[in-house]
């Protein structure tokens, strides 16, 4: 969708846009992504009806825990909790999820997960920071399932290297899946299914490009309109004369299993 009003104002209304949460609203008609086959929050859901006690790592903003508890109504595990690490985030999360029983534990995402041994058999994350897979395996349960969605390798590599020229290949490499496979495995995990999909995105104009950057803070790490003005004024240019500016997302879909002695 284009829209003729001018660079300053689209920036400064990118810039403006608040990024707690993992909701993505705003970006309808300015920005869009191609969905996984996979369907992770109902798939998710589905899985939820059949657990006893669930674990939602980095929740954000609960947005898409929400969708996969409301998938899996009537049945519901007896013991719900969700970790989150940035505490906007985590006050979000426990505004939406509470009300749904949901237990939300403020821990930075690099630290041991606050519970118990084998207090859980199924866990789930979408889109983790960095699966710590021995925490993973210590809180599941024998026979217990990590169920998640990860970014995969070189993901909207198109917008990064944008800003931050050509990247070196092992950091265009980082997230691939069969690293993140060999990591479950080295933890005592079995891997039952690993998909992988490449999906097309788009973003229709500036401030769309400025608010997810904002959003998705490890994309350009350190980003702000002053320091990136120039690329941004020209990348406005572009989409402006050629059309919206593509990129495309990785995800992954991993089914790991905690085998039973």
């Amino acid at each position: 969708m284009a829209d003729d009003r001018s660079f300053e104002d689209l920036v400064a209304e990118g810039a403006a846009v608040p990024t707690e949460g993992w909701d993505f609203s705003w970006f309808e008609g300015r920005a869009s992504e191609a969905r996984p086959s996979w369907g992770y929050a109902r798939s998710a859901g589905e899985r939820l009806a059949r657990a006893e006690g669930a674990l939602d790592i980095q929740t954000g903003g609960g947005e898409v825990f929400d969708v996969s508890l409301a998938a899996a109504a009537p049945e519901r595990p007896r013991l719900i909790a969700a970790t989150e690490g940035w505490p906007p985030n985590a006050a979000k999360a426990t505004r939406l999820l509470r009300p749904r029983g949901v237990v939300v534990v403020e821990a930075r995402d690099d630290a041991p997960l606050p519970f118990a041994d084998e207090a859980f058999d199924l866990v789930l994350s979408r889109h983790p920071v960095s699966p710590r897979w021995a925490e993973i395996a210590r809180v599941l349960r024998p026979g217990g399932t990590y169920f998640a969605q990860h970014v995969g390798p070189s993901s909207v590599f198109e917008l990064v290297e944008y800003f931050l020229g050509p990247l070196p290949e092992d950091v265009r490499a980082g997230r691939h899946p069969d690293r993140e496979r060999a990591g479950a495995e080295a933890a005592g995990l079995e891997v039952v299914d690993l998909r992988a999909e490449r999906l097309r995105m788009e973003f229709h104009d500036i401030a769309a490009v400025v608010h997810f950057l904002r959003k998705v803070v490890w994309m350009v790490p350190g980003f702000t309109v002053e320091a990136y003005e120039s690329r941004l004024r020209a990348l406005h240019g572009r989409i402006e004369k050629e059309g919206p500016f593509v990129a495309h997302s990785a995800r992954q879909l991993f089914d790991v299993r905690k085998p039973t002695p």
